[in-house]
């Protein structure tokens, strides 16, 4: 089995390349584990490069410096490792970002997922899993949020290029019979995360005795999914390979289709609020939050809540990790990090 994963030297990515690195497969063999990244500089780099340093006692996990938009680098790593399946989660991230830089997200988001699914269709992919994100809901006011909702209003370019992502997956499952499953992201955060989330943002401030930018004035709430169980789901969908249905009763529906195609939330399932979220951090360092309390950011939402019954029904698994836990475990981790 020859996996690839894109983005391996990110947050998400460095966590699967270590929990397949460890799996045995049913003939007793560990996968082949081929990881991609351009170590863009969105953020620290280091810390990217951190990641993959802790990757390196992982004999069969092999790295390569590579951007997803390099058309020819990327048919070529499809024409010499001929991957069983593909875990595609480089991106590039950030829904404020995305006001600065618009370029980058059509680089990696519109040109490298396009360059990812020519890969697999000529080369045959068993099974290609790639990443959403819950910011494809927008405003939707009603929750929780479910891959049966419209979501044909996006506020951020960001979520406009995770959509048209999502729906150019879509065809290449319905013209070339490449079979899809396709994750939506909510709030991933743990140990090694990125420095531009929440909680990660919040812990460094917290630590240097600094304010916390607090948007909405607090009145936010979000679908906090611990990095384990985010892993952990996507594990176990690589099994599970959408067949498509060509009997008379299917009808194409926003997350039914005859194509061999899926697409799922992956979230908790139980929104915490921005200030529940706040005093988990408290409690995790030891520190009282000193909350600069702000008006909402362009692009940004009120709130998400994933309705993860579809992945269950698929996978048998819910994430299991309390906020409370979770910040405890990114707390220590963030000390032993930076000697904190």
């Amino acid at each position: 089995m020859k996996l690839l994963i894109t983005g391996m030297a990110g947050f998400i990515g460095h966590a699967l390349a270590r929990r397949l690195a460890g799996a045995q497969l049913a003939n007793g063999e560990r996968p082949e584990i081929v990881g991609i990244d351009n170590l863009s500089d969105y953020y620290d780099v280091s810390l990217k490069q951190a990641r993959l340093d802790d990757l390196a006692d992982c004999p069969n996990v092999h790295f390569q410096r590579l951007d997803l938009a390099d058309r020819d680098g990327m048919a070529a790593l499809f024409r010499e490792h001929r991957f069983d399946r593909v875990v595609h989660l480089a991106a590039q991230a950030g829904v404020r970002y995305s006001l600065e830089n618009p370029h980058a997200y059509a680089d990696a988001n519109l040109v490298g997922q396009l360059n990812v699914l020519e890969g697999c269709r000529h080369q045959k992919v068993g099974h290609l899993v790639y990443a959403s994100s819950s910011s494809i809901y927008g405003m939707n006011d009603r929750v929780p949020f479910a891959t049966s909702d419209a979501v044909d209003h996006p506020i951020s370019l960001y979520a406009a290029t995770k959509k048209a992502g999502e729906l150019m997956a879509h065809t290449y499952a319905h013209l070339y019979g490449l079979p899809v499953t396709g994750l939506r992201f909510f709030t991933v955060y743990g140990p090694w995360g990125r420095p531009d989330m929440a909680m990660f943002k919040f812990v460094r401030a917290m630590f240097e005795g600094r304010p916390i930018q607090v948007y909405n004035h607090g009145d936010m709430s979000r679908d906090f999914t611990y990095i384990d169980d985010i892993v952990e789901g996507i594990v176990r969908i690589l099994d599970v390979i959408p067949q498509g249905r060509d009997d008379a009763a299917a009808t194409a529906t926003p997350d039914v289709s005859t194509a061999p195609y899926a697409l799922y939330n992956i979230g908790h399932g139980s929104p915490v609020s921005l200030m529940e979220f706040i005093r988990a951090l408290e409690v995790a360092t030891g520190r009282e939050a000193i909350c600069d309390y702000l008006p909402m950011q362009p692009g940004d939402v009120p709130r998400t809540w994933a309705d993860t019954r579809a992945l269950y029904r698929a996978i048998g698994y819910r994430p299991q990790t309390p906020v409370e836990e979770g910040a405890r475990r990114f707390v220590d981790w963030y000390r032993r990090y930076y000697h904190v």
